[in-house]
């Protein structure tokens, strides 16, 4: 459960079934009262019609803590953490990080390193089409050692350079206006 609509789909069907919430989050559903057999069951049922999962293992549910602590680190902060990604994904789901990155290595078959890696191309990718920055400044905000750093992990992982993803994008815009 990462977007706002996500939320607020959650938060619709547990309303629909009569359940008090204390916090619907990113992956997280805290409910005021005891939930029956039959209300999960149809809660379960509602989200997977909605596109979502309710997770019932605690594995899986730590891995998407996990993921969700990223992504959130990633794509809906400004600035990144200044300690270490492994200091701080251990701290924010009170596990040892060892552990954490063995379950998720186990369960997800990549490292939490090459997923961390993974989002930040992404959000290079959002903040190259916005075109609000430059790759200077998506570096650093980013907390890459360089720019070139930051151009040979996008390379290897699109198999592109940033600037041909940017200019890729302005041509997509030009093809666009002669319609």
């Amino acid at each position: 459960m990462v977007s706002f609509r996500c939320k607020m789909m959650v938060k619709e069907e547990l309303k629909k079934l009569g359940l008090q919430y204390v916090v619907v989050d990113l992956g997280i559903i805290e409910i005021l009262e005891d939930i029956t057999t039959e209300q999960r069951k149809q809660l379960k049922e509602n989200l997977l019609n909605s596109g979502l999962e309710l997770l019932d293992d605690k594995k899986s549910i730590l891995i998407e803590k996990i993921k969700n602590i990223i992504i959130e680190m990633i794509h809906y902060t400004d600035e990144l953490p200044l300690v270490n990604y492994s200091d701080y994904i251990s701290k924010k789901a009170d596990y040892n990080y060892t552990y954490l990155a063995n379950i998720f290595s186990e369960v997800k078959g990549i490292t939490i390193q090459q997923f961390i890696i993974i989002h930040k191309i992404e959000r290079v990718k959002e903040l190259l089409i916005y075109d609000e920055l430059n790759l200077t400044e998506i570096a650093y905000r980013l907390h890459y050692s360089s720019v070139a750093h930051l151009s040979n992990q996008f390379k290897k992982v699109t198999g592109l350079t940033p600037t041909f993803y940017k200019k890729l994008k302005e041509k997509r815009k030009m093809n666009l206006e002669d319609l």
